[in-house]
């Protein structure tokens, strides 16, 4: 080892000779590469400053526990904890410092991190306490509550290296197991000597932000996870739950019933025709297709389809969290592919496609198209595969789709709306609501596939399945998500429009209070 190194880990050992290295090198203090706070340093103090007259005022509320990891994370639930105790509540922040969830960081440069983001986060502290995990001794964690950890890993290393086989000799694996278990037990110690009444969580599936939450469910503590869809202004919460399940049951059970109004109806057709056009609507971020709408009849020439009906299959991207633990019956989506593609092959009265999602092209992992190589080396003249790189939009194939097979991914729903019987095969939020056919196990996915094979003319949805696809459409684009002023990836920008004392305002509280009540632990409902 050389002799900086050693240096540095005895360093790194001490507290308080990494208080005086850090004292006397203020030129280590504006930043730690991708570890940067560096906006906080205008903003936090600000946000306190128009916080401190909300607080005086404010009713007693709970004691909320906090907790982030990752630069950026960390940023927003600061302003998230002064934005709460404006509100009357007792706010926590815990943090870990790190840089990159992928790579390996040394405990000297930890230590750094961890001194920069104790010195970005000071002006808080009249307002909320700062906890660095890294400073809580951790205790041993119960077999149920590791394993439970284990499995954060394994998801872990899907979403980094996007896949769904996990080599637990892998270096990303074990980086990420050997991280979660020490949140994981810093945490657990933390949390059983303070028990907060609420944990709030963002994400709550991957990284330490999962193992936390594995945590607080082990110990019963009421938590809300969140989560940013691709509209300004909104927030996913779920309430003792993942929010990247999207479990939308209490959605369905409040809206479920009520028929949609005339401007309901219109809205969501607006919404539904701009994401078909390649145009954003409203608070959209981003767009759902990068190529206009050409025309079906363009489309199946260019594919060269013949007359037999087509079956499209719409992937999700491999390791997208939104597919992370939402098998049913499968092991994994790709051998579902498989399996399909399989059973294709002998079905020469149909043509499949199988639409690669867009979104793989700004990816690094494994394509699908490798997937449908590697399960069928020659695919025959009715099978055909869209990559992501094809200029198609995909609610062309829509048109002549006389059946959709979805794992989780939206597709499954918008071809609903159009008519088209769909088969869902992973745990999507949309399944079992009436207007999908949802198998249990491949015995029971191959039938419905012979039925509705051999009964294409009868399988259409009945209207009234069509419109209870419409109504959930509205509910879950517009109801579902809850209005909030900061969202991730434009969180700067957002902050500008909206700063922590325009939040905290009568302006403010009319329209976010509710979604910070509902973050807190009040009843997330949608009556």
């Amino acid at each position: 080892m050389p002799a900086k190194t050693a240096l540095k880990n005895v360093v790194a050992g001490s507290p308080l000779a990494m208080e005086a290295y850090w004292l006397f090198n203020p030129a280590g203090h504006k930043g730690l590469g991708r570890y940067n706070l560096h906006r906080l340093t205008d903003a936090l103090p600000a946000a306190v400053k128009q916080v401190r007259p909300f607080a005086a005022k404010a009713p007693k509320g709970k004691d909320v526990f906090i907790f982030a990891t990752l630069h950026y994370w960390i940023e927003q639930a600061a302003l998230i904890g002064v934005t709460l105790a404006g509100l009357g509540h007792r706010v926590t922040l815990a943090y870990l410092p790190y840089g990159d969830w992928r790579k390996e960081v040394t405990p000297f440069d930890l230590r750094r991190h961890a001194l920069y983001t104790r010195d970005h986060l000071k002006p808080a502290e009249t307002l909320i306490k700062i906890v660095n995990l890294l400073d809580i001794a951790g205790e041993e964690l119960p077999t149920s509550l590791r394993e439970d950890v284990r499995i954060v890993a394994e998801y872990d290393t899907m979403y980094t290296d996007q896949v769904e086989e996990v080599d637990p000799a892998s270096a990303i694996y074990q980086l990420r197991l050997t991280r979660n278990l020490s949140a994981a037990r810093s945490a657990l110690s933390y949390l059983k000597q303070h028990s907060p009444d609420l944990a709030l969580i963002p994400n709550g599936t991957i990284l330490e932000l999962g193992a936390v939450y594995r945590v607080a469910k082990h110990l019963n503590i009421p938590v809300t996870t969140y989560e940013f869809n691709d509209q300004r202004e909104q927030i996913w919460i779920a309430q003792n739950d993942e929010i990247m399940h999207q479990n939308t049951d209490q959605l369905w059970a409040d809206l479920g019933a009520v028929p949609l109004t005339e401007s309901q109806s219109e809205r969501i057709h607006q919404f539904e025709s701009a994401r078909m056009g390649a145009r954003l609507e409203g608070k959209a971020a981003r767009l759902w297709q990068d190529v206009p709408a050409q025309g079906g009849d363009s489309i199946r020439a260019k594919l060269g389809l013949d007359a037999r009906p087509v079956v499209l299959l719409a992937t999700n991207v491999l390791g997208d969290s939104l597919t992370l633990g939402r098998n049913l019956f499968s092991k994994s989506m790709a051998e579902w592919i498989t399996r399909t593609v399989q059973y294709f092959l002998n079905r020469k009265d149909a043509q499949l496609i199988i639409r690669v999602h867009p979104g793989e092209r700004l990816t690094h992992g494994p394509s699908m198209v490798d997937v449908v190589k590697a399960g069928v080396k020659d695919l025959p003249e009715n099978i055909r595969v869209v990559g992501p790189l094809e200029k198609v939009n995909t609610y062309d194939l829509m048109e002549f789709t006389s059946l959709g097979l979805v794992f989780t991914t939206t597709t499954g729903l918008e071809m609903s709306l159009n008519g088209i019987p769909v088969i869902a095969c992973g745990n999507t939020h949309y399944r079992n609501y009436g207007f999908t056919l949802d198998p249990k196990s491949y015995d029971d996915y191959f039938a419905t596939l012979d039925d509705v094979l051999s009964n294409l003319g009868k399988s259409h949805l009945t209207p009234e399945q069509v419109e209870l696809a419409w109504r959930y459409a509205y509910y879950f684009f517009f109801e579902y998500p809850r209005p909030f002023p900061w969202r991730l990836i434009s969180f700067w920008d957002d902050l500008k429009t909206w700063p922590v004392g325009r939040v905290l305002s009568d302006e403010g509280s009319t329209e976010f209070g509710k979604t910070f009540g509902q973050m807190t632990g009040e009843a997330l409902q949608w009556k």
